[in-house]
């Protein structure tokens, strides 16, 4: 980062799936300081329908000039030094694949750099959080991460079940995230990830983004960004250092609508088995939105966090996994 960055830390986060047409989520990441987001494109979406939420984006980065495409790690630098927000475009679902494996292809060439094996249910490649049954990833499924190792997607399994999980990590050659999660042993529900789940994915290399939604957090809506930073801490001592991240889930300005669809069985049929929500996600108390990234670093400098430290959560720990996995 240039000089007169140079005492601000390189601000990464895992998951951001806000409203891209709302001029106040730009505001504020900039706001924030926040050099790059993993940009939730497609969560239900089809082949077709994610074309057209990428053809978006590729509009926004010609006409907007306080955004720019990650493609690679030097690129998250470049942004930062230009004081760009970095946009990785990401999925929350492997559904944009279809029944497909040479559309993983397509979206490489598209600069697609993470995906998310499932969402909330089962798909073709293995079962989601939610799902009735766990049984595990499919052959479709081991395919997948085949290719996503061979051209260099990061594997992301943040609503995914648990057996899923563990079969991923093992299967996976590459490391893997866990974008936006917290510890069952933390908090128990069933978004939470197991100890052991964590712990394989460390040892592996991986990284997980502890998640900001304040029911995810202990004291649930009451919590505040002490508690956010507690659960930090309390990763931190699980899996070790360099294996926690920030993936806030930040959901800013999204309308009903967006709650309805992503609480929908299948993305189509609501309300779905798992869920009814239809009301917005809170936060913690003084880390609402980006712009709160200050107060957040902040908290952890007050909490006995070191800057070294601070550094590796909010942005370095993603470097190194990214610089691993992406080719």
């Amino acid at each position: 980062m240039s000089s007169n960055n140079k005492d601000r830390f390189l601000t990464i986060d895992g998951l951001n799936v806000s409203n891209w047409e709302s001029e106040n989520v730009y505001r504020d990441l900039q706001k924030g300081n926040v050099n790059a987001i993993n940009a939730t494109t497609a969560t239900w979406e089809n082949f077709a329908q994610t074309l057209d939420k990428i053809s978006s984006w590729y509009a926004k980065f010609k006409n907007r000039t306080d955004i720019a495409l990650i493609r690679n790690v030097n690129d998250i630098f470049q942004s930062a030094d230009k004081g760009k927000i970095g946009i990785i475009i990401g999925f929350q679902n492997a559904s944009p694949i279809e029944n497909n494996l040479d559309y993983i292809y397509t979206f490489n060439e598209l600069n697609v750099k993470i995906i998310q094996f499932t969402y909330h249910e089962r798909n073709l490649l293995g079962n989601g959080c939610y799902e009735r049954v766990d049984e595990g990833i499919t052959n479709f499924g081991i395919d997948a991460i085949k290719i996503m190792n061979e051209v260099g997607i990061l594997i992301d399994l943040s609503h995914v079940g648990i057996v899923t999980t563990m079969e991923t990590i093992e299967y996976s050659e590459k490391p893997v995230a866990i974008t936006h999660a917290n510890p069952k042993s933390y908090h128990n529900i069933p978004r939470n990830k197991t100890d052991e789940a964590l712990k394989l994915m460390a040892s592996k290399g991986g990284i997980v983004g502890v998640t900001a939604i304040a029911p995810f957090l202990k004291k649930g809506d009451a919590s505040t960004v002490e508690d956010y930073v507690d659960a930090i801490s309390y990763t931190v001592d699980l899996v070790g250092i360099d294996h926690v991240a920030i993936g806030t889930d930040f959901t800013q300005d999204q309308p009903e609508e967006f709650w309805k669809y992503i609480g929908s069985q299948q993305g189509t049929k609501f309300p779905s088995t798992f869920t009814d929500v239809t009301t917005a996600a809170n936060y913690p108390i003084n880390f609402e939105t980006p712009d709160k990234f200050p107060v957040l670093i902040g908290t952890m400098e007050n909490k006995g966090f070191s800057k070294e430290e601070i550094s590796k959560i909010l942005g370095l720990n993603w470097i190194r996994v990214f610089e691993s996995v992406w080719n």
